[in-house]
């Protein structure tokens, strides 16, 4: 992916609220870090050498990060209980929190935060994005089928998935990886923690998805939809942009027209009003 190195002047302090005391003093420097023509590392080569296992070349922007054998920008911040595969690259000024796994393939951009214990693969990630603890990116989607001897097979999942610019994905959130495309989520993106996005889901600029929502395999989201907490999205749906979702709504066929949509199938906002209305005239008439 070419990135283009963009720099913040300031990285707001809530940012860090979830990452643990105990990480390197690095991490509060980069608080209100000043910008200059050229990039300074974040920490001093002597941290470098004996706190991280970095092979340090200072003729060099990137470094060789000893554990995982992976490279990243000399001005980024990494825990050193950080893995970072071969073949992953860190970009600067960005975070990587305690125990964060970078596996290989993937591609961190600048001044993206990453909270611990988040596992990261077949992946990038785009500038300035905030992936708070215990997220999980790039994993096998959920894919398989029953064979002619009624056997249980796995399906490949070998793409990736794409993250845009500023996307926010909150704690313990999942997001497979493609099988037949990139599963990708759009330029400032908000999602909140305890999502699922299954493989193939595609995801437009400035969605909100909130708690614990559910993305089948194959969606296709277009860009300002908001999903409330538990809405349901049944597999191989589209939904065209500036669709609102009121919550515990499921989606089971296209909605087409923008708008407020509620209900399990949901229906245009008005229309389940509607139904509960009926319902609630009808049980009370039940008890009469």
């Amino acid at each position: 992916m070419a990135v283009t190195l963009k720099r913040l002047s300031s990285i707001p302090p809530l940012i860090f609220r979830n990452f643990p005391l105990s990480t390197p003093s690095c991490f509060g420097s980069l608080y209100n870090f000043s910008v200059s023509s050229t990039d300074q590392p974040a920490f001093p080569n002597s941290m470098v050498n004996s706190e991280t296992g970095a092979d340090v070349d200072d003729g060099q922007e990137f470094l060789k990060w000893k554990n995982g054998g992976g490279h990243f920008h000399k001005s980024a911040c990494i825990d050193p209980t950080v893995v970072i595969e071969i073949g992953a690259i860190v970009h600067p000024k960005s975070v990587l929190g305690a125990n964060v796994h970078v596996g290989s393939g993937t591609a961190i951009g600048p001044c993206v935060k990453i909270g611990q214990f988040t596992k990261i693969g077949n992946c990038t990630v785009g500038d300035s994005c905030v992936i708070h603890n215990g997220v999980c990116i790039g994993q096998d989607g959920f894919g398989f089928f029953v064979d002619e001897d009624g056997n249980m097979v796995k399906k490949p999942q070998i793409l990736n998935v794409r993250i845009g610019n500023h996307v926010d994905i909150g704690a313990n959130t999942c997001i497979d990886r493609g099988s037949w495309r990139d599963t990708v989520i759009g330029d400032h993106t908000k999602i909140d923690n305890l999502v699922q996005i299954g493989h193939n889901v595609v995801i437009g600029k400035s969605c909100m998805l909130c708690g614990q929502v559910g993305i089948a395999g194959s969606v296709i989201i277009g860009d300002y939809v908001v999903l409330g907490g538990r809405v349901a999205v049944r597999d191989h749906v589209s939904i065209i942009s500036k669709v609102r979702l009121a919550a515990n709504s499921c989606v089971t066929k296209d909605i087409r027209e923008p708008g407020d949509y509620g209900g399990f199938p949901a229906v245009p906002i008005h229309v389940w009003r509607r139904q509960i209305a009926i319902q609630c005239r009808s049980s009370k008439k039940g008890k009469s």
